[in-house]
């Protein structure tokens, strides 16, 4: 049995992609456990060369300032946003889509971001985590099926730059799933639910990038 604390997980299948989770804090082992369940070989992130042999990354749910501040004082902060930079794909959920935005609002000070997503994002937008609710959320590139969304605290888009498209809104308008070229951000938290939809979608974007910087 493989244990969460191990740094590989998942497939070790080499045709397989490897996915990095940051593992500094928040929910990294569902969506360890998630990628793991679609074949992918799964780095827990919690170091500067974990980051160099990753194909993709998921950023998870958790305390966006907390993540921010363990990520510098590890050092990962500067090589993630070089792999970024560099076109690394990455899905943020919830305080992952804060961390991968290009501007933030109702931050606290000090708070540092990853950047590369043309989006402006306000933090905890639906209040304490006493007002998390779940919905039905119509998501057209996943298909007809819509996707149960599970909001905890979650942020939300504030607005959407022109390199960013969103992937799906709220009934009142507002977006909370985003994609920009390889990344991908929702305010919500698909590796609850069983829906892997998100992650598969992921997955594909992954792949993609492997077989074009070959």
């Amino acid at each position: 049995m493989v244990s969460l604390r191990d740094e590989s997980l998942g497939a070790t299948d080499a045709a397989g992609p490897t996915v990095g989770v940051l593992a500094l804090q928040g929910d990294f082992r569902e969506h360890a456990r998630v990628l793991g369940e679609l074949g992918a070989r799964v780095v827990l992130v919690r170091r500067p060369e974990d980051v160099e042999g990753i194909d993709g990354l998921v950023i998870p749910g958790g305390e966006s300032t907390v993540m921010d501040k363990l990520s510098r004082a590890f050092g990962v902060a500067e090589p993630l946003k070089r792999r970024i930079a560099a076109g690394m794909p990455v899905y943020g959920t919830c305080a992952g889509l804060i961390m991968i935005a290009d501007t933030l609002l109702d931050t606290i000070e000090g708070q540092q971001n990853l950047g590369g997503l043309d989006v402006v994002v306000r933090r905890n937008a639906f209040g304490s985590q006493n007002e998390s609710f779940e919905t039905e959320l119509a998501v057209p590139a996943l298909g007809d099926e819509p996707v149960h969304a599970v909001f905890i605290r979650g942020p939300v888009v504030e607005s959407v730059g022109a390199q960013a498209s969103p992937l799906a809104a709220l009934a009142d308008g507002r977006v909370v799933a985003v994609e920009q070229g390889n990344l991908i951000g929702t305010s919500f938290h698909p590796e609850i639910e069983g829906d892997h939809r998100f992650h598969e979608y992921f997955l594909g974007k992954v792949r993609a990038a492997a077989v074009a910087s070959v």
